[in-house]
């Protein structure tokens, strides 16, 4: 451990010299304040109570930017530490970035949230062999791109989880919330196939260009190789970066905390949305009555999180916090924790990204420390507090 904290107190250091303090202390949402050495300590401290490696975070205050810091390690091989600049995988902050794009095209008339995608594509879906197990399958005709966005397609959230691979609905079309990556992709297919829209090129000028992010991608880039993290699962064993070579709408993107937190600030804001598209993004589109987020499909329901209104929005889950509405994306992989949360009439972000999946146990004390207490469904994200396992473990 004490080697541990070594590390996290260069990275810690090395990145107070990247980031300029807050000038003065940041509200939470509750009214307490917090300071620059407030909110390290309170990472420091967690990081190391779970063993983290390594963690970023941003907190955005009225839409701005009020905080960027990163602490731990990068890649706990070579101790090199983790900066706000590191290349880290976004994992399904990647559908929220891509329902920002899609957004913009119903802005511009290109695209209808409630046409059939059969409208879009120039043959029948199952036509193409990528889509060819829906043959018999009619029901493909009620996917709407709202249906894809919402994870009400009825689909697996990926066909590789059923035992014979194959695609196909489990559930009717626009019926009940269950998380689809399969719905993702399959409007990027429509629109790369139906629009003509090259994906990459497209989020590209509209969404990294746009706010600067000139180290996010949705594909891999030789020029990231200089400053990029490794993962870790859950025993600490290192899982390398994916080097991923294929555009997918459901979790491609690379990206850093500066970069991500430039476009989180910029969503809550309203930038580059009419005030009618951001409304209908993060508005509640389906309630949600899972017991939990994941496995998907799983038929058990519960009355658990209806106080707090938990649904889903147009690529980010939604839900009523004691100072307002809220939106939120999570980022999960084998060795990837990334979390979003944002509440909507304070302008108020936090941002973590990071590169140990053991990230997940101190998510809800963080957002509970440095926002305030929002209500988080933790349980039904899989965030059980790493001091909560303890107990359960013991």
């Amino acid at each position: 451990m004490a080697s541990w904290r070594a590390g996290a107190c260069v990275a810690l250091l090395l990145a107070a010299c990247a980031t300029q303090p807050p000038e003065k202390p940041l509200a939470t949402l509750d009214g307490r304040l917090l300071t620059a050495a407030s909110i390290d300590a309170t990472i420091v401290r967690l990081m190391e109570a779970n063993q983290v490696k390594g963690l970023a975070l941003a907190l955005i205050r009225n839409g701005d930017i009020a905080y960027v810091q990163a602490y731990g390690e990068r890649d706990a091989e070579r101790r090199l530490p983790l900066q706000p600049d590191t290349v880290m995988y976004g994992a399904s902050l990647t559908k929220a970035t891509f329902a920002y794009l899609v957004m913009q095209l119903v802005d511009e008339g290109r695209i209808d949230l409630d046409r059939s995608i059969a409208d879009y594509l120039p043959r029948p879906l199952p036509d193409y062999e990528h889509y060819a197990d829906l043959v018999s399958d009619p029901r493909w005709h009620r996917l709407t791109p709202r249906i894809l966005l919402d994870h009400t397609s009825g689909l697996q959230n990926f066909r590789w989880i059923d035992e014979d691979e194959k695609l196909r609905f489990h559930r009717d079309p626009g019926v009940r919330y269950g998380y689809s990556g399969e719905g993702i992709n399959l409007l990027q297919f429509v629109l790369e196939e139906g629009l003509g829209i090259d994906l990459n090129a497209e989020m590209q000028r509209r969404v990294f260009d746009r706010f600067s992010m000139a180290r996010t991608s949705l594909l891999w880039r030789a020029d990231f190789a200089d400053n990029v993290s490794q993962n870790y699962v859950g025993d600490g064993t290192l899982k390398a970066h994916d080097r991923r070579g294929n555009v997918r709408a459901a979790g491609s993107m690379d990206t850093t905390l500066s970069d991500w937190s430039r476009f989180l600030a910029a969503v809550v804001r309203g930038e580059g949305l009419s005030a009618k598209s951001k409304a209908e993004m993060i508005r509640r589109q389906v309630e949600i009555d899972s017991v939990a987020q994941f496995p998907t499909l799983r038929d058990w329901t519960t009355d658990a999180y209806r106080g707090i209104h938990l649904g889903y929005g147009l690529g980010w889950g939604v839900f009523e916090t004691p100072f307002g509405h809220a939106f939120f994306k999570e980022g999960h992989d084998d060795g990837t924790a990334n979390y979003a949360l944002c509440v909507e009439p304070r302008k108020a972000c936090i941002l973590l990204l990071s590169n140990s999946v053991r990230a997940e146990g101190i998510f809800l004390p963080i957002v509970d420390e440095l926002m305030g207490r929002t209500g988080l469904p933790w349980a039904w994200e899989g965030y059980v507090p790493y001091n909560q396992k303890a107990k359960e473990s013991s």
